[in-house]
């Protein structure tokens, strides 16, 4: 759906209904400006974007590693932080 900004404006409870459906394009002298979407679709759009598997309590697959070995990984980083990391002076990044 696309409207313009000032229909939004006038409109804005319904836009709020509608884009629980779907997202709501919103134009700004003829052009598009923004979109407005459901918390929901947010949400999935985040999680997409971010690379980073969610659980369904929230918690990322790198969180569940970390609480899961914590002592190892501060043990790794430990090394890291004393040593530095092998070949270290021989990568271009």
């Amino acid at each position: 759906m696309h409207v313009s900004a000032t229909e939004a404006k006038n409109k804005f409870g319904q836009m709020l209904d509608e884009c629980q459906h779907h997202p709501v394009i919103i134009e700004k002298s003829g052009r598009r400006h923004s979109v407005l979407m459901s918390a929901k679709q947010y949400d999935q759009l985040l999680a997409k974007t971010s690379g980073k598997p969610k659980a369904p309590n929230g918690q990322s697959a790198g969180d569940r590693f970390y609480s899961e070995y914590k002592d190892w990984v501060d043990m790794q980083n430990d090394l890291v932080a004393q040593h530095g990391v092998f070949g270290e002076e021989y990568r271009v990044w």
